[in-house]
Parts: structure tokens; sequence; C-alpha cells
């Protein structure tokens, strides 16, 4: 049996891969075959209009999705239930698509209509009149109403709650910033002792993809923090649950430069992979505690954790963890100017790197002993190791770039390249091009860092095939992408 994909079906695929263009064109061709066989105005067409406002808010093209929203709202739902469901996904997507251009007043008008014509359609306690006060309750709290807020989240969980929905849990999440804003000293979380256990794990990934949507980190390390407790009580320690949303405080903490909040969370996690036996695990985890501590100043705390890192890396006897141990290991001992101490660790970081399969990690231990060797002035010394370390990297690998510009100021018989990104960039964008096209084809590629961003001048020694000039294309388009990122991340 063969399955023929929907017009929507082909727009997404292709804007999964990138061609936004493309796909938009898939779904006007099918909104004017609608609007040709059932008329502007239809229900069809208020459904295809959807569709395209959908592809439009995925590629953040939103003032077009807006107007697709309201062309879909603007079809009156008569008596056939279908549409009257499908109606009320018009006026919710227009509600959300409103408030995500920052017009909330139009926003708050059309999610309080949705809330009302939810109530008329499915009745106060389905759930599908809950789902329209969620957003309601979210839209409030961002224009400063906790307090109001706080009423119709309530309702909102207390709705899903008694019907046992999954959605509980984002009502939840929400709820507990609402809590947090209202200032009523409320617990953050409710007694959750009612909900089934698999209900209450999913309050971490509704909290953690809250925090992915542009949250305050320090209202999420308040809610991570009191979820973290919870979950520990009602799920255990070891629950991945609970695991989660103590990495998940950690990665916050860090986020916010709160080093003891974080050090606290990471030695969670290191206790947690330590009682399942998961070693490879607890030794990366150890590490970040060391880097955690390192942050924090304390000095002397970190190279005990590296220390006791190193001493894990021996038992596991795996040749790749020992050497990112020692060559961190190297690098705080370095930076606490203990530099004695530090040289053997890094050599040893290359010899164990030298004797595992990952060529990235040789290279970046090669780059670590190149740079400290030049920062030690021993630039003679300094100058085949980091060409080692760039020989087996990838160019645009950020450790590839740090060692390039320090490799040119070694040539310079200078004792640090630190300052000369931006030319190490334009240099590393210029080679990756031109080892991805036919030898002859460019007679001069100029790339310069501008403002932040990439100017990019191409001379053509000679006419192109067609596939020669699809490939240039695509060259180009994936350095600009890959070296934009490193630029945007230095």
């Amino acid at each position: 049996m063969t399955i023929t994909p929907t017009p929507l079906d082909l727009a997404r695929s292709l804007l999964h891969e990138g061609r936004l263009v493309d796909a938009e064109a898939v779904l006007a061709r099918e909104l004017q075959a609608v609007t040709e066989r059932h008329g502007a105005g239809s229900e069809q067409w208020a459904s295809a209009q959807c569709d395209l406002g959908n592809l439009l808010i995925n590629a953040d093209q939103t003032g077009r999705a807006i107007q697709c929203y309201e062309h879909a709202v603007s079809v009156a739902p008569g008596t056939d239930q279908e549409f009257r469901k499908a109606h009320l996904t018009y006026r919710l997507n227009l509600g959300l698509a409103l408030r995500m251009a920052g017009r909330l007043d139009e926003a708050e008008a059309q999610l309080r209509a949705g809330a009302d014509d939810r109530l008329a359609f499915y009745g106060r306690p389905h759930p599908g009149y809950a789902f329209g006060l969620i957003p309601l309750a979210e839209l409030l709290l961002r224009r400063g109403d906790a307090a109001q807020a706080r009423q119709v989240i309530e309702e909102a969980v207390g709705n899903l709650w008694r019907n046992r929905h999954d959605h509980v849990a984002d009502a939840l999440a929400l709820r507990a910033e609402i809590v947090l804003a209202d200032g009523s000293g409320a617990a953050i979380f409710p007694d959750l002792r009612a909900l089934p256990d698999e209900m209450v794990q999913r309050l971490t990934p509704s909290v953690t993809n809250r925090l992915e949507d542009d949250g305050d980190p320090a209202v999420y390390r308040a809610v991570l923090s009191a979820l973290a407790t919870t979950l520990d009580a009602r799920l255990g320690p070891d629950h991945p649950a609970t695991f989660s949303a103590v990495a998940a405080l950690a990665n916050v903490a860090r986020t916010l430069s709160d080093h003891a909040t974080r050090a606290q969370a990471i030695e969670r996690v290191l206790s947690s992979y330590d009682r399942r036996g998961e070693a490879e695990r607890a030794l990366n985890t150890l590490l970040g505690l060391a880097l955690a501590q390192g942050d924090a100043g304390d000095d002397e705390a970190a190279l005990r954790s590296y220390a006791a890192a190193y001493d894990r890396a021996a038992h596991i006897g795996n040749p790749e963890l020992t050497s990112q141990t020692l060559r961190n290991w190297g690098l705080a001992l370095k930076d606490a100017d203990r530099p004695a101490e530090a040289e053997p660790r890094l050599r040893d970081a290359v010899a164990y790197a030298a004797r595992g399969a990952d060529p990235d990690l040789l290279g970046r231990a090669h780059i670590a002993l190149g740079l400290f060797l030049q920062h030690e002035d021993r630039l003679a010394d300094a100058c085949p190791v980091l060409e080692q370390g760039l020989a087996v990297l990838d160019p645009v690998h950020p450790d590839a770039l740090i060692g390039r510009s320090h490799l040119t100021a070694v040539i310079a018989g200078e004792t640090c390249g630190c300052g000369n990104m931006a030319g190490t960039i334009e240099d590393a964008y210029r080679e990756f091009v031109l080892a991805h096209l036919p030898a002859d084809l460019l007679a001069r590629l100029d790339v310069t860092v501008a403002d932040g961003d990439f100017q990019v001048d191409v001379h053509l020694n000679r006419e192109p095939t067609q596939e020669e000039l699809q490939r240039l294309n695509a060259v180009m388009q994936s350095a600009y992408a890959e070296f934009r990122r490193r630029l945007t991340r230095r």
C-alpha cells in the first residue's frame, strides 16, 4: 500500500531540510487550489490558511503567520462540530502568535475569546477547556498580572488533575512560575501524593522545556531546586526524572554564576552515578565539578577533584578519558601558576591520546601543550607541537582556531596569539572553502570579519560547470553557517 504524502507533510519535510522557500511554495499552491475548488472564506480555505500559518511560525515569520491565522479565524464556525473544534485551534494559534509578536492586548483578547469558546464547546469539566486556560495564564504572567494568572492556572491545574490528564505537568510547571511571581509564599509545587508516578515524573521535561523557551534563569533556579527536592522525596535520588532535574539545576546555576548551587547539584549527580556504578559518567561529572570549583575561585578544591578524577581514569583504563583528565588537570595547574606540575600532565595527555583512536582528542592535547609552551616563552618547542595538533584537527574546530592563531604568533616570535582570532578565522574560512573545490576554479577568495559577520568576495578563474556551481554554492553556505556559529560563540 502506497501512502501519498499530503502537501503539509511535504512542506514540513522541506522545512526540516532548510528549504523554506520551497516549503512555502507547496502550501501556497495548495491554498490557491483550495480557493479555486471551495472559495475564499470556506472551511477548507480556513484550514489551508492555518497550515500555511503553522509553517511560517516555525520559520520565524510571525507577522505573516498572524495574517494567515486571522484569515482562518475570520471564517465563522457554524454547526459542524469538527470545524468548530478546528476553529478553536485557529484562534489559539492566533493568540499565541500575537503574544510572540509582542502584541499583548490583541493576544489577550484572542486568548480570552478562545477560552470562552472552549467553555461553550467542551464544558467546564472537560480538559479541552483547560487547554485554553494555560496560554491565557501565561500571557497574564507576562503582562505582570500574577494574581489573575494564579486564578486562571489554578482552574487549569484542577481541571487536568481531576481528569488525570498528562498536560497537568505543563500546567504545574507554569503554576510554579506564577506562584513565585505572585509573592504569596505558597509552595512552588503542591502536594503531589494524589498524582500517579508517571504524571509526577513528567514534571521535569515540562519545566526544562519552558526554560529552553528563553525563561528567566533566576526563576528556574528556584523552580528546579524545589522540583529536585520534590522528586527526590517522591521518586528517589536516582530516578531519571530526579536526576534530570538536578542536572538542569546545575546548568542554570552555571548560567547565573551561582557556583555554590552548581557544585552542590553536580555532587548530587556524581553520587547518583557512583551508586549506579556508571564509572565513566561519574568521571566526566567529577571533571565538571572541578571546573565549577575552579570557576568559584577554589583552586585547591578543583585540583583535588582533578587528582581524584585521574585516579578514577587510571582504574577505568580508557586512554581517551585519561588524556582528557590529564589535559584539564594540566590546564588547571597552569592557571594556578604551577607550571612545573602542569607540563608533565599536559605531555602525558598527549601520550595517552596517541594510544587512543580519537584524532580530535589528540589534536586538542597537542594544542593545549603547545599553548602552554608558547606562554612559557619556549617558542621553538611550541611550534612543532601546535603543528601536530593542527594536522589532525578539523579546521573549524574551536581548538584548531585557537591553535592556528597562536602558531601564527609563534612564527612571528610572539608568546601569545590570543588577540588575533579574527584573522585566524578568516584564514580558516578561506582554507575550508578552497579544500572542498576544484583547485583551478577560484582565482581568489577574500574573507573579512566585520561587525561580527563575514564579508566574502569570490573571484572565479574560469566559467564553472553547473555541477561545480552547485558545489560552490553548497560549500559557501556550509562554510558561512559553520564559521558564523564559531564567530558568535567566541
